[in-house]
Formats: C-alpha cells, sequence, structure tokens
C-alpha cells in the first residue's frame, strides 16, 4: 500500500519547506520524509501560525496569505473546505491509504461545524476511523466513551478501534482496561502502546519542552532563549540526541550565563521577541563578543542595527533597532523567502532552509563569537557541530545524525507496530470496497 500523511489544518510555528516549494508543518513533513516520501503542500493545506493580538498568520497551500482575525477566520472557514478538498482529492489519486491526522477532540460540540481536520474531513471523505487516547491526561475511559457518543452516529459507525498511548508502569495492568473498552464500549482496542522517547518531528513548543536527554556523559552546556514565539525548534533535535551536550530551554541570564554557548532561535514575532528579551535583560549577554552565540533566523534579525518594517509585515513599528553585533539593516518584505537546499555557512557545505520576511545582504554573518544565518537545519551538520563544540571542549568527539534519525525512527516504528494490531487495520484496509475512501 502506498501511504501519505494528511492534516486539513494545524496550528504551529513549527514548519519545513516541502520539495515543492512550499510550508507545511513538521509533523506532516517529517512523517512522509520518514517513509521516503517527496514532501508537498497537499499533506497540510492550511497552516495557522503566531499572529498579532487577535490574529493568525494563515498558509494556504504552502503559501503565504498574510495575518487573518482569528473570529473571521472561523466565521469563514467553509471557504476552506474546497482547499481541503482539493488537496485530499489529490493525494488520493496518487496514493491507497491517507493517514488523515485530527486535531484536538472531534467532539467540541460548539466548533463541530468548525472542525476542518476531524468531522469535515471524516464526513466529506467518509474515513474509517481510530481514536487515539492519550492515558498521560487521565480520564481515559471517559475520555473514549464521551467522544465516541458525541461523535455523529454516520462518524461513530466508521470508528473501527481505539489505541491507548502513552501508557507508563506494568502493561498488563491494562488487560481489564482493554475488557471495558470491548465489552462495555463495543470499540474495539487495537492497542496499549507503552510511553517511549521520541525526540524527533516536534509539532508545538509544548511537546519540545518533553523532550527526554540523557546528559551523564555531557561536556558542553546549551542553552536555547525560549522565546514567547519560538519557531523551527527542530532545529534543536541533533543537541538533544548529542550525549556530549547537555541542553536546556532558558529564560533568564542567570541561566544563560552558566552555558558555553547560547542559542538565539527562530522567532514568529521578531519584534515582540526583541523587546521581550530586552525587559529580561538579555541584551548585555547578546550584544558582549565574550559568550559564544549562535543566531538562526528571527534571531539572526535581531542582531543587525535596525529592523526595519515600512509596510508593518510583522508589527506597526516600522522602524526598531536590534542588538548592533551586525552593522547593517535586515528590510522585512511581504514577499516570504521560502527555500530549502545546500549552503557554504561557516566553511562547510550544509544542507538547510529558510522561511522569512526579513532580507539583509547576507544570509550568514561570522564574527568573533558569533554565528548568525537565516537558515535553518545547522545543527544537523555533523561537520559544523563538531568545529563549533571542539572549540569548546577539545575533547568533543561528535556522532552522525543522520544515522541516529535513521535508527530512531525505526526502532519507534517496531515499538508501535509491536503493541498495536497492525495486521488488523491492514487487512480492514484490504477489504474496503475499491469505491470508498482511502482515507
Amino acid at each position: 500500500m502506498r501511504v501519505a500523511p494528511f492534516k486539513a489544518q494545524n496550528v504551529s510555528n513549527n514548519s519545513h519547506v516541502t520539495d515543492d516549494g512550499g510550508e507545511i508543518a513538521i509533523p506532516q513533513h517529517f512523517a512522509a520524509q520518514a517513509i521516503g516520501l517527496s514532501t508537498t503542500t497537499d499533506m497540510n493545506p492550511v497552516l495557522l501560525k503566531s499572529g498579532s493580538k487577535n490574529s493568525a498568520h494563515l498558509i494556504i497551500n504552502g503559501k503565504s496569505v498574510g495575518e487573518k482575525d482569528v473570529h473571521a477566520y472561523y466565521r469563514d472557514i467553509k471557504t476552506l473546505q474546497p482547499i481541503v478538498k482539493e488537496a485530499f482529492l489529490r493525494l488520493k489519486e496518487e496514493y491507497d491509504c491517507i493517514v488523515a491526522e485530527g486535531a484536538g477532540s472531534p467532539v467540541e460540540l460548539n466548533l463541530m461545524d468548525k472542525d476542518l481536520s476531524n468531522i469535515y474531513v471524516a464526513s466529506e471523505f467518509n474515513t474509517k476511523i481510530i481514536l487515539i487516547a492519550d492515558i498521560e491526561r487521565g480520564g481515559v475511559f471517559a475520555s473514549i466513551y464521551g467522544v465516541y457518543k458525541l461523535l455523529p452516529k454516520k462518524l461513530r459507525d466508521n470508528v473501527i478501534g481505539v489505541i491507548v498511548n502513552k501508557f507508563r508502569g506494568d502493561i498488563t495492568l491494562f488487560d481489564e482496561g482493554r475488557i471495558i473498552i470491548e465489552k462495555k464500549f463495543g470499540i474495539k482496542a487495537l492497542g496499549v502502546v507503552p510511553y517511549k522517547p521520541f525526540n524527533l518531528g516536534f509539532e508545538d513548543s509544548q511537546s519540545i519542552m518533553n523532550y527526554v536527554q540523557d546528559t551523564s556523559r555531557a561536556k558542553i552546556k546549551v542553552g536555547v532563549i525560549k522565546l514567547q514565539h519560538i519557531s523551527n525548534f527542530t532545529d534543536f533535535e541533533p543537541l538533544v540526541a548529542d550525549k556530549e551536550v547537555a541542553l536546556s530551554f532558558i529564560s533568564n541570564t542567570a541561566e544563560a550565563s552558566a552555558c558555553d554557548l547560547i542559542v538565539l532561535p527562530g522567532s514568529k514575532r521578531v519584534v515582540d521577541d526583541l523587546a521581550w528579551l530586552r525587559e529580561r535583560g538579555f541584551e548585555k549577554i547578546l550584544t558582549s563578543k565574550k559568550h559564544k552565540i549562535v543566531a538562526i533566523c528571527g534571531g539572526y534579525e535581531m542582531m543587525f542595527e535596525r529592523i526595519l518594517d515600512p509596510e508593518c509585515v510583522e508589527s506597526e513599528l516600522q522602524e526598531v533597532k536590534g542588538f548592533g553585533r551586525i552593522k547593517s539593516d535586515v528590510l522585512f518584505s511581504k514577499e516570504k523567502i521560502v527555500k530549502k537546499g545546500c549552503y557554504y555557512l561557516f566553511g562547510d557545505m550544509i544542507e538547510g532552509y529558510e522561511i522569512h520576511n526579513g532580507v539583509a545582504k547576507k544570509r550568514v554573518v561570522k564574527k568573533k563569537n558569533l554565528y548568525a544565518t537565516f537558515v535553518h537545519g545547522i545543527f544537523e551538520s555533523d561537520e559544523f557541530r563538531y568545529k563549533l563544540f571542539s572549540k569548546i571542549d577539545e575533547n568533543y568527539a561528535g556522532y552522525n545524525f543522520k544515522e541516529y534519525k535513521a535508527k530512531a525512527i525505526e526502532e519507534f516504528a517496531e515499538h508501535v507496530e509491536q503493541h498495536v494490531d497492525v495486521d488488523f487495520i491492514i487487512d480492514f484496509l484490504h477489504n474496503l470496497d475499491p469505491e470508498s475512501s482511502s482515507g
């Protein structure tokens, strides 16, 4: 079976550039890459990012269409349904099975008519449904029963089973729970998946805060400043996986002073986060040549003397003073730069990608203890990490991130397959009417 990931609407500041030159949320991009697919904007046709005040930055079919008032967005939600439908149908022409991820609860009764990812997709394409219940949140039986019973009957009839996710402890303790689900609720229990750390493909800032790291052999302390509108934090997955690095997300100068390297990450609201950094006293550290600093995308833009925004692309402030480490200006343009490729950065060829409105004379700047660039993905380069960290500790050995990533994906897939009745799901799909939906 040819299988593709899909999510009608995602809400995340964490995005990637697709092979067809658009922008989609990280989970769909990561899922496609994990199974060797070319990434397309059809896999996530609607993406929302942080906007100003009561608005959201809207991306449709991989292209930015500007900011949209949240109330107007939900009022006009039906205008997005044809966009979702067309993307789904294009995928359906190419793939046998579409795994359409939902978003949150499918039975928020006051919002069901505005639900693109759950109710609209399931109803429009008559998809078969697997409920995923997160046992970490508590109340798992009430959650399963409540969602199932609150679904419209047509959708309830399409539920083929439930998977209980993130179980901790002795899994046999849930044996009776399986019986309750199947006998009392009338839903097939497809599996109970024990919790397993998986430090890849983070969807949002909340998920990356749950990373698990072994720091017993760490030689180097790296602090990523936890901006209020932090974006593209998958940049730091190679640091989470590095056993020689102790990574922490920091929010005050005392924590920063204890780090060997400070990372100023991407931001969806650069001007707002710049003000936040000043309020918290970070300016002295970020303008000092004594501290080793890596500044990426939005963090890079903050390092210029001035941020110019004459068309108010990001804020109402047309000119803002930056930290001034780079003696030049950065200009915000309405035309968003979205591309990926192989870049010559800091003396190495590095695969990466760009998603930004800022325009500057240079894509990269290397000064005393400052590594700054628009390009995301630089820490995935084994050569760059070794060059950077061996200057901090000459005993730093480094590791192969691509090998780590491939092994982690394989092990996690095996973990899920071991605890979920995948054969039942595959047999069910094979027995579907060929004219019915593939979702």
